[in-house]
Parts: C-alpha cells; sequence; structure tokens
C-alpha cells in the first residue's frame, strides 16, 4: 500500500460520510411530507457502504489478498445503495381538516423520526471528522517523509 493509497481511501469515507449526511438532510426535509408524486407519504432513506476495490485487479491478485497474511486489498468505501426504510411504519394522526386526512380523519405521515435523524447526523459527521483527522495525519506522515532525506 502506497502513501497515496491512504489518501484514496481516506477521500472515500470523507465522500461517502458526505453522502450520508445528504441523505439525512433529505429525510429531515421531508418529515412532514404526505404526498408524494406517487401519491403516498414520504418514505425514510437509508444508505449501505462496501467495499471499494481495485476494478482492474486480476483474479490472482485478489486471490492472493486474501491470504492470512495479507488482507490490505480494501480501497475505501463506497456507496452500495440507497433504499426505502420499509420496516419502520407510517405514523397515523386524526387530523380531519388536513387535506391528505382519508375517510376517517386520519393523515398518513412519513415513518421519520427527527431523534433518529439526527442521531445518525451526529454519527456520520463524527466518521467525517475522524476521515478527515486520517487524510491530515497522512498527509502529516508524507510531508515528513519528504524531509527525512533533507540535510
Amino acid at each position: 500500500m502506497g502513501v497515496f493509497d491512504t489518501f484514496s481511501i481516506n477521500a472515500s469515507g470523507l465522500t461517502a460520510e458526505r453522502f450520508r449526511m445528504d441523505l439525512i438532510s433529505e429525510n429531515i426535509a421531508n418529515a412532514n411530507t404526505t404526498r408524494t408524486k406517487n401519491g403516498g407519504p414520504y418514505h425514510r432513506k437509508v444508505t449501505t457502504f462496501v467495499e471499494k476495490n481495485d476494478p482492474h485487479a486480476s483474479f490472482a491478485s485478489v486471490l492472493a489478498s486474501q491470504s492470512k497474511y495479507n488482507r490490505t486489498n480494501a480501497l475505501g468505501v463506497k456507496v452500495g445503495g440507497v433504499y426505502e426504510d420499509t420496516i419502520d411504519p407510517d405514523v397515523m394522526v386524526y387530523d380531519p381538516a388536513h387535506p391528505d386526512a382519508d375517510e376517517n380523519g386520519y393523515v398518513m405521515y412519513p415513518n421519520v423520526n427527527i431523534i433518529t435523524e439526527m442521531t445518525n447526523l451526529i454519527d456520520a459527521s463524527r466518521a467525517y471528522e475522524a476521515n478527515a483527522t486520517a487524510f491530515s495525519t497522512s498527509k502529516a506522515i508524507a510531508q515528513q517523509g519528504l524531509t527525512i532525506g533533507q540535510g
């Protein structure tokens, strides 16, 4: 692993966490959206991260990297996908004056919990900060390495 690989790994973490923060912001912004273009309430979106490997790696190099002595074939993370949260149910609220109320006076609100979203936002922010600190440390190590040979 070279010095520039560490920059790439840290940058991929920064990009992934920034995407996660954007998605959480979208969830918070749509916490009260009762009607989307599909007709129902907004559904909370979540993302997954997957390991990013070298797309040009040969099968032999990937196989060799899986030995018990060499497990450093990961080159960071990338967004694996964005999914709608189907586990948490939508919230039914009695509000007969609302334009989206059904015949019984209930309105279907999104499954967005602001407290959960804010907790996830803090988590993503801290992960972003950790990647930024690791990037700065890698940069300082590279700069120190360049000055070793100078007299």
